[in-house]
């Protein structure tokens, strides 16, 4: 496992990050403490270093089981948490981006977790409701105080993440280092607005669903598909046509390649900026082992190639139009222009 630094900030950060947000049996649901154990132990053996979870996963299970489990090891991990969803659906300060829904969420996370301070702390979601200035400068208060060092957001406009940094750039506050985002071959959007925005501004981005629910693990296309005892979330009825040939075009890949379709599905993310850090998930310590193999692995060329043609992504507008207008906005002569960072 190889490490990279987490945004324009010094912390060194796996190239895999651990989600912890199936620990915990919720509604006989989840994965039992023994498993996320064995899960973790696979995880740090490895090398991976970044422990992912939130505020209300597994209605608060999972925060507890990751404190647990990293107990007497936990200034190895850069432990990494969540807020803005409800911790109370009676309550309407018990969600959003708020100072008190932070401040109370903070310190449920702390209590769980047995910490007394979080390496990393994210924004879980654009909360509208909630001016950006309040939010940041909230944060800011958190990472002065000691008990968060690093701040990030997940699941947000492009133009929000840009807002709230110029901002706190302007004002001396701490300023987001990377972003959440769901990414995959089958859900390409992120790379529109996003992913963009992430590298011109030196984001990390932590890419969430690179299986696509499972979809693109290999467990629908291999022969005799789903096996007895596996955790499922999407029966194959429920994939559509475009699913099917998206997850038939990486098992082809993973068979010339001698490795398992998931492998190279979190490697093509991966290939695909060095900003990306794909949160893994896992169910069983064996799932995981399979799938830190993508740390290892670079798909050739005309193998990306032929996985990207199969989702028939098109960036759309204005990337398109910018591109295909290029020759009439800068002439002849701005073919000879050797573009920024080349």
């Amino acid at each position: 496992m190889r490490y990279r630094l987490l945004g324009r900030t010094g912390l060194r950060v796996s190239e895999l990050f651990l989600g912890a947000m199936t620990f915990g049996e919720e509604d006989g649901k989840g994965v039992a403490k023994e498993e996320c154990a064995r899960i973790l132990d696979v995880y740090a053996e490895a090398g991976g270093n970044v422990v992912d979870t939130a505020v209300n996963y597994g209605g608060g299970q999972s925060e507890r089981i990751v404190g647990e489990l990293l107990r007497g090891r936990r200034d190895r991990f850069v432990l990494s948490t969540k807020y803005t969803l409800s911790r109370d659906g009676s309550d309407p300060n018990a969600s959003g981006n708020h100072r008190k829904n932070l401040t109370r969420s903070l310190e449920t996370s702390l209590r769980r977790l047995g910490t007394d301070y979080i390496d990393l702390y994210w924004v879980h979601i654009w909360d509208r409701n909630t001016p950006l200035e309040e939010t940041m400068r909230a944060l800011d208060d958190a990472v002065r105080s000691g008990k968060v060092l690093y701040v990030g957001v997940s699941d947000a406009p492009a133009w929000v993440v840009a807002r709230a940094n110029t901002l706190a750039e302007l004002r001396g506050w701490t300023e987001f280092a990377g972003i959440q985002v769901p990414y995959s071959l089958l859900n390409r959007d992120a790379e529109r607005e996003l992913l963009p925005m992430a590298e011109e501004s030196g984001l990390s981005v932590a890419a969430w669903g690179a299986l696509a629910s499972g979809v693109l693990s290999g467990k629908y296309t291999r022969p005799g598909g789903v096996r007895a005892g596996e955790t499922t979330r999407l029966s194959a009825d429920a994939l559509s046509e475009r699913d099917h040939a998206v997850a038939g075009a990486v098992r082809a890949a993973a068979d010339e390649l001698g490795v398992s379709a998931a492998q190279v599905a979190l490697a093509w993310t991966m290939s695909r900026s060095p900003a990306v850090h794909p949160v893994v998930g896992a169910s069983r310590a064996e799932q995981l082992r399979d799938n830190l193999g993508a740390a290892g692995l670079t798909l050739p060329a005309e193998v990306r190639a032929a996985l990207e043609e199969t989702t028939g992504f098109r960036p759309g507008f204005p990337t398109e139009f910018i591109e295909q207008t290029a020759p009439w906005v800068y002439g002849e002569a701005g073919r000879r222009v050797v573009p920024r960072g080349r």
